[in-house]
């Protein structure tokens, strides 16, 4: 995020959902962030489209058929480099297009039950469907993500 946030031509705010923090440019939401472990970013579906074969082939990106959105996993300093690659292109595929819709990739749902006040906790150190965050991320790592041509 701090990278990002020296680019030109992209300026911090809250997302559309209010959880996180995100990066527009003057058209759209660009990218955003519901923690430090994935970045949900509007690559375009052309984009998509064009870099298919590519992006199916890393284990840190998660494509949703239809969207003009991808998730990057963050475990390391190469999926950071890969975000930042790709916010790039997405920063190219934004150049001139026309605008979308203003639909939000957003899979982020706050729990039903109220968080206890407290320093030591906060949303983003849920555990999720029994699993703590770390747990959850390593798996989907190893997850196949996607129809894969034989």
């Amino acid at each position: 995020m701090e990278q990002l946030q020296s680019w030109p031509n992209l300026v911090s705010g809250p997302p559309r959902c209010a959880v996180g923090e995100a990066l527009f440019t003057a058209e759209c939401e660009v990218v955003h962030f519901h923690s430090g472990f994935a970045a949900d970013l509007h690559l375009t579906r052309t984009a998509i489209e064009r870099l298919r074969t590519e992006l199916r082939h890393s284990t840190a990106i998660r494509l949703t058929p239809g969207s003009a959105w991808v998730t990057i996993l963050l475990d390391c300093d190469s999926d950071v480099d890969l975000l930042l690659t790709l916010v790039s292109v997405a920063l190219k595929a934004h150049t001139g297009a026309p605008p979308g819709p203003l639909l939000s990739p957003c899979t982020w749902y706050r729990p039903a039950v109220p968080l206890q006040s407290g320093p030591e906790r906060t949303v983003l150190e849920l555990p999720v469907r029994g699993m703590m965050p770390a747990a959850r991320r390593a798996v989907g790592r190893f997850l196949a993500h996607g129809p894969r041509a034989v």
